[in-house]
């Protein structure tokens, strides 16, 4: 029978996306593995694969539509010796959403098997294709203990042939909390129309939020809420590292390349994450997650919004090689083309805006991540040197904002202490 081709969720704060290009039409052979469309998401433009094989027989959603929600029917698949009439068999794409009771789903005709309402594993929908939730009903397979294996970890075909069906005792439903809308995040403060009435007869301008400015409201509304922030900060003495930099990138002249203030600062928050491990953690609901490596995300600002992708074992890398590697992550990133597993995780997060001429500001902290170091421009100061005596430095200030839940005010200043440490002495980073 026809297989419905879902919208999937490309990232964990997916709710809905714009299906930007189809690189199949009707009748187009289609293979597991093949390109089938591009997807817009909060974040980046993301190529979405066949999981199931056949010939495309209806695409539903035209390319270019933009609010298309997660697990709306984008596509019919048929299978070999199925036509465009079979199509009639599967449910209709979705009406127009009124502001109503969903009704329950259209039964299908007496022999056919209807796919079973997605499964739901620890408050969280499971992704898997409708061959596989067909396959999952007729042998009793309880899908949210099935690990997939398809794209972002969906549940495919193979799979659910591979798994054993759990026995009564071990397949008690379990009911799931439905999450909380992105929306009611942002649900603060006065009502849209309260607000455009308070400006009634003044000229303005109505811009619309794309998917990341939502994303960035609702995410950083809940953090700033939720997450108990206090903060550190610091002056730290540029003088040993802008002369130590300089030396360096005349050395590195023939290999093309220049290192900036950032790749040290980055670095220097790596090893002081390994210096002082119990703060290179994050939060986890009921506890918190240690990690061994110090995964560091940087924030990018891109039009319309910003990324904070992340590089991963950041201790182990050489100047050179996190310049490179960060290089080619702020490109892609402001091109919206860094995959998911580029900007999540990390346990730490740096916002340089000192680059825009900022002395100091305190960042908002990106949960789950326990800390986030905000740095500010490196000016000339007046300082009261060793010997007593007055000189003049380049000064950095830094703020670094501390989630109390991971992080005591004393561990937070042993890790303040080792960044300020490897940066006013820079040779031991290469240690």
């Amino acid at each position: 029978m026809p297989t419905e081709i879902l919208m999937p969720a490309l990232s964990p704060t997916m709710e809905e996306g714009t299906l930007a290009k189809w690189h199949v039409k009707e009748g187009d052979k289609v293979s597991s593995g093949d390109i089938l469309a591009e997807i817009e998401t909060d974040k980046a433009t993301m190529e979405f694969e066949a999981v199931d094989e056949g010939v495309m027989g209806k695409i539903m959603i035209p390319e270019g539509t933009e609010g298309v929600k997660v697990n709306d029917v984008i596509a019919v698949l048929l299978e070999d010796g199925e036509s465009a009439d079979d199509i009639s068999d599967a449910p209709a794409p979705k009406e127009d959403k009124k502001p109503e009771p969903k009704a329950e789903a259209p039964a299908a005709k007496a022999d056919s098997t209807p796919a079973p309402a997605a499964p739901v594993k620890d408050g969280e929908r499971v992704f898997a294709s409708p061959l596989a939730r067909r396959i999952a009903a007729d042998k009793g397979l309880d899908l949210s203990g099935v690990t997939g294996s398809g794209p972002h970890g969906r549940i495919v075909k193979a799979d659910v042939e591979s798994a054993k069906p759990a026995t009564k005792s071990e397949a008690a439903p379990a009911k799931a909390e439905a999450p909380k809308a992105a929306a009611a995040a942002m649900a603060s403060g006065p009502s849209t129309e309260a607000v455009i009435k308070m400006y009634d007869g003044r000229p303005f301008e109505e811009v619309k939020l794309d998917g990341m400015r939502k994303t960035i409201a609702a995410r950083l509304t809940e953090a700033k809420q939720s997450v108990p922030h206090f903060y550190l900060r610091r002056d730290i003495n540029l003088d040993a590292l802008m002369k130590f930099r300089g030396t360096l990138n005349k050395q590195l002249e023939g290999r093309g390349v220049k290192l900036s203030v950032n790749d040290f600062i980055i670095k220097a928050c790596a090893l002081a994450l390994q210096q002082v491990p119990d703060a290179n953690a994050v939060w986890a609901g009921d506890r918190t997650l240690k990690f061994e490596k110090s995964d560091v995300a940087v924030a990018v600002a891109i039009e319309g919004g910003l990324f904070t992708p992340v590089l991963r074992d950041a201790e182990m890398k050489s100047l050179s090689a996190l310049s490179a590697e960060m290089k080619d992550l702020a490109t892609r990133a402001r091109d919206r083309k860094l995959a998911p597993h580029e900007y999540q995780g990390g346990s730490f997060a740096i916002s340089n805006l000192g680059m825009f001429g900022i002395d100091n500001f305190d960042a908002i902290i990106n949960p789950p991540h326990a800390a986030i170091l905000a740095v500010g421009a490196g000016v000339k100061k007046p300082i009261v040197g060793a010997d007593g005596e007055l000189a003049v430095a380049t000064v950095m200030s830094v703020t670094l904002s501390v989630d109390h839940r991971v992080i005591d005010g004393a561990l937070g200043a042993n890790l303040l202490q080792a960044i300020k440490d490897n940066l006013e002495n820079p040779l031991t980073m290469l240690a």
